[in-house]
């Protein structure tokens, strides 16, 4: 059968054959066994058996060692030692140096989850009758506060406009070498909400009831709206040495010395409009980016391999 092949940055498997490979030979998979069969038109059932994965390695004692060592095994003395790696500063960095107010610990004019919302004047209490509840969710800084908005989103008029193609994107990309990822720091909060709609964002805790004065992360808007926005100020620079998806963006340059001027016009354009960034999750002069869930680089670009992270524990897939 013929079949489209993806190259992957893999090095686990051969091959990955997925569902619409599958389905028309009625593939049949034995979990216990590790077996896959086919059922071919006209031929004989085919099974394939896969391997067990090797044991682990285990520690042994230094008796044993000396015994594999006298019996031809090959050996290695290794030394291991910690080291801490220092995170890169902004004074370091060539071109980045020059715009630090891009990049503050915190956003500007704010005083130092809802107490920290009202000190940053992203909320204020409210009086209005409705309210969504709050949620946590779990992230890699830890525990960060959702408000539930599906009511106020089921009866939201939608914003009709397209984030765009993220195939679209990347295809500007060909003969870029160099890389610099931008990521904005709560990037919908950095967005005012007009005045008749802030009573709309209103959520309720048993702390109080309070309202968003900027874009909350949950509205069914924030993405479309916030993306009109980046395109708006970025417009000059989309399709020449930009790429904008939300609050994501990478600059790229053929080579390192044009990359210089590029960088230093986006972040000339987030400093006067007072967009900030989050240097933490930002990257500079890359030759490999990873960017939207794909890995970018002077060879192409390839699918991200966390991305089929899943695919090693057998979800719909046979491997």
């Amino acid at each position: 059968a013929w079949a489209d092949l993806m190259i992957l940055d893999m090095i686990d498997f051969d091959i990955i054959s997925g569902m619409t490979w599958l389905s028309p030979y009625y593939a049949m998979l034995n979990c216990n066994t590790k077996s896959v069969t086919l059922k071919i038109l006209g031929r004989e059932k085919l099974e394939w058996e896969g391997m067990y994965k090797p044991k682990q390695a285990k520690i042994i004692s230094s008796i044993w060692a000396s015994k594999l060592v006298e019996q031809g095994c090959l050996a290695y003395l290794a030394h291991v030692r910690d080291v801490e790696i220092e995170a890169p500063s902004i004074g370091s960095i060539p071109v980045v140096s020059e715009f630090s107010e891009v990049f503050p610990n915190d956003l500007p004019d704010l005083k130092a989850q809802i107490q920290e919302r009202l000190d940053k004047e992203f909320i204020c209490p409210s009086s209005f009758p409705w309210g969504a509840p709050v949620l946590f969710v779990k992230k890699k800084d830890g525990m960060r506060m959702c408000i539930d908005y599906r009511q106020l989103n089921s009866v939201t008029i939608r914003n009709k406009y397209h984030l765009p193609r993220i195939d679209d994107l990347f295809d500007q990309l060909q003969g870029a070498a160099v890389f610099s990822k931008i990521d904005l720091r709560s990037g919908y909060h950095q967005l005012k909400i007009r005045s008749e709609d802030i009573p709309k964002t209103k959520f309720r805790t048993r702390y109080g009831q309070y309202e968003f004065l900027v874009m909350s992360f949950g509205l069914t808007n924030a993405p479309a709206a916030f993306m009109n926005l980046m395109n708006r100020v970025f417009k000059p620079f989309l399709d020449s040495f930009e790429i904008v998806f939300i609050d994501d963006v990478l600059v790229y340059s053929k080579r390192e010395e044009e990359h210089a001027n590029h960088l230093r016009t986006v972040l000339g354009v987030l400093g006067k409009q007072k967009l900030y960034a989050k240097f933490s999750k930002c990257e500079f002069w890359l030759k490999s980016v990873a960017f939207l869930w794909h890995v970018v680089s002077k060879e192409g670009v390839m699918v991200h391999p966390q991305r089929f992270k899943w695919i090693r524990i057998g979800l719909g897939l046979a491997l």
